[in-house]
C-alpha cells in the first residue's frame, strides 16, 4: 500500500469528493440524485434518438433486429451492474469509515476482476451471438442483420464495463456528478456519429445500421479514454496503481458476495418482462401497442425514485461505515419524503390524464382506451416503488444485496408473473395481467420495509473500522 494513503488512515482525504457523514441530508440527497436523474434523462432521450434514427430511415427490419439484440446485451451488461454495484457499497462504506487501505484493495481488486468479466462476457458473446439470436426464435429477415449488428455491439461491452466501474468508485467517494458529464458528452458524440455513419454523410462510410453499433463503440472508447485521464488528476483516491494490480482474495470475495445476488436480480427482472410481453401479445397488437407506449411512461416516471434510490444507497454506505446509524434512518425518512413526494404527484398526474401522455407515442382510439386502462392500475405503483427504492438503497449500502434480490425474486416470480398468466381469465383479458403487476410492487414494497425495520441493515457486509468521524452504534 503506497505511503500517502497510508498517513491518511483515520483522517479525512482530499480525494473525496464530498462527505457524506456530515451536514444537511436533504442538501446531500437532492445534490447527489440530480446528477444520476440527468444522466438516466439523457440515456433515455439518446435511446428514443436513435429508435427514431432506425427506425424512421432504416425501416422496420433494422428496428426489430436492434430489439431482438438488447435482451442478450442486458444479461451480459447484468454482470458488470452486479459487479461495479458491489464496488460502489464498498467504496462508499470504506470512505466512511476512513479505512483508505481497504477502499484502494478494492479498486485495485475491482479492476482486474471487472476487466476479466468484460474480457471473457465479449469473446462468449461473440462466439454464442447466432445462437443466442436462434434460441429467442428472430425471423430469418431479420436474422443477418440482427447478428452483424450484435458482434460489432458486443465490442461496447468492455469500455461499458470500464465506464461503469470508473463511475461506481466516483459515485461511491461522494462525486455524482463527473460521470453524467462524461456521459453527456458521449451521448452527444454518439448522437452526432450515428446519422454520420448510418448514411455516410460528409464522407463518413455508409454503414447502415452497422454505423450505430459503431457510433456506440467509438462514443465509449472516447468516454473511456477521458475518463482515465481525468480520475488520477482529479480523484486519484479511486485511481488503480496500474504496476502493482492484483486481486485481494478477501476483497475479492466481498465484491462477490454482494455483486452476484445483484447480478442474477437484474438477470430476472429482464427475463420476467419478457413473460409479461408474451402474456399480453396473446391479446393481440393493439394490446402490444398500448403496453408499449405505457410503459415508455412508467421508465419516465420512474426515474426520479430510481435516481433518488442509488443516492440513499451511497448516502446510507457511506454513513454505515462511519457507524452513524440514527443519520441512517435519517436518510431513509428524507428519501421517503423527497422521493415519495415527487412520484406521488406523478402518479396523480398520469392517473388524471392518462390519455394526454399516450398520445405522445400512439394516436389509435382503441389502443389508447387499452392505455388509459393501464395507467388507472399501474399509475399506482409509482409512488410504491418510491418507498421500495428508499428502503432497499439503505438495505445495499448496507451489502445486504441478497434481500432485495430475495425479495425482486419473490415478488417478479412468486406474484407477478404467476398472477399475469391467470387473473385474465377471471377479469376478462389484459386487465388483469396490470393488476398483477400492482400486486407484485405492493407485495415488493411491503417485504422491503419488513427488512428494513427489521435493523439487519446495521450489521454491514464489509468488516469496518471506526475512524475519528466514527461513532459507536
Amino acid at each position: 500500500m503506497s505511503p500517502d494513503i497510508d498517513k491518511t488512515k483515520g483522517t479525512g482525504h482530499p480525494g473525496i469528493a464530498r462527505d457524506l457523514t456530515t451536514d444537511s441530508i436533504p442538501r446531500h440527497l437532492v445534490a447527489f440524485s440530480m446528477p444520476m436523474l440527468a444522466g438516466n434523462v439523457l440515456q433515455t432521450a439518446y435511446s428514443l434518438i436513435n429508435a427514431f434514427w432506425v427506425g424512421r430511415f432504416l425501416g422496420t427490419t433494422a428496428l426489430a433486429a436492434i430489439t431482438v439484440s438488447l435482451p442478450a446485451v442486458f444479461v451480459l451488461i447484468a454482470v458488470a451492474g452486479g459487479l461495479t454495484m458491489a464496488t460502489n457499497i464498498l467504496v462508499a462504506q470504506y470512505a466512511g469509515g476512513r479505512d483508505w487501505p481497504r477502499l484502494k484493495a478494492v479498486v485495485q481488486t475491482s479492476v482486474v476482476l471487472v476487466s476479466i468479466a468484460g474480457l471473457v462476457l465479449f469473446f462468449v458473446g461473440e462466439a454464442l451471438a447466432s445462437h443466442l439470436l436462434r434460441l429467442m426464435n428472430t425471423p430469418p429477415d431479420v436474422f443477418p442483420l440482427a447478428v452483424q449488428y450484435l458482434r460489432i455491439f458486443l465490442w461496447n461491452l468492455p469500455l461499458s464495463f470500464g465506464v461503469f466501474l470508473i463511475a461506481s468508485m466516483l459515485r461511491g467517494i461522494g462525486d455524482s456528478q463527473t460521470p453524467v458529464y462524461f456521459q453527456a458528452v458521449s451521448v452527444g458524440f454518439n448522437a452526432i456519429l450515428d446519422p454520420l455513419l448510418m448514411f455516410g454523410w460528409l464522407g463518413f462510410p455508409r454503414l447502415g445500421l452497422n454505423g450505430t453499433a459503431c457510433a456506440t463503440v467509438i462514443a465509449q472508447s472516447a468516454a473511456l479514454v477521458a475518463l482515465l485521464i481525468y480520475v488520477p488528476r482529479k480523484r486519484p483516491l479511486v485511481m488503480p496503481e496500474w504496476r502493482r494490480l492484483r486481486v485481494d482474495t478477501s476483497t475479492a470475495w466481498l465484491l462477490f458476495r454482494i455483486g452476484f445476488p445483484t447480478m442474477i436480480q437484474q438477470s430476472v427482472v429482464s427475463i420476467s418482462g419478457l413473460f409479461i410481453v408474451a402474456f399480453v401479445s396473446a391479446f393481440g397488437t393493439q394490446a402490444d401497442a398500448a403496453y408499449g407506449a405505457a410503459i415508455r411512461i412508467d421508465q419516465i416516471a420512474f426515474l426520479p425514485a430510481m435516481s433518488m434510490g442509488m443516492a440513499i444507497s451511497t448516502l446510507s454506505g457511506q454513513n454505515i461505515g462511519a457507524r452513524q446509524y440514527r443519520r441512517v434512518r435519517e436518510v431513509f425518512q428524507w428519501g421517503i419524503l423527497l422521493s415519495g413526494g415527487i412520484s406521488l404527484f406523478i402518479s396523480t398526474l398520469v392517473i388524471s390524464f392518462p390519455s394526454i401522455f399516450l398520445r405522445i407515442f400512439i394516436t389509435e382510439r382503441e389502443v389508447i382506451s387499452i392505455g388509459v386502462g393501464y395507467l388507472h392500475i399501474v399509475g399506482i405503483t409509482y409512488a410504491l416503488y418510491a418507498v421500495m427504492f428508499a428502503s432497499n438503497g439503505v438495505i445495499n449500502g448496507a451489502g445486504h444485496t441478497l434481500a432485495t434480490t430475495v425479495v425482486t425474486l419473490a415478488t417478479l416470480w412468486g406474484i407477478r408473473v404467476p398472477l399475469a398468466a391467470t387473473l385474465p381469465r377471471y377479469l376478462g383479458g389484459e386487465t388483469g395481467i396490470w393488476f398483477a403487476i400492482l400486486a407484485s410492487a405492493s407485495c415488493g414494497m411491503l417485504l422491503s420495509l419488513a427488512y428494513y425495520f427489521s435493523g439487519r441493515w446495521k450489521r454491514p457486509i464489509a468488516r469496518l473500522s471506526v475512524g475519528v468521524t466514527g461513532r459507536a452504534p
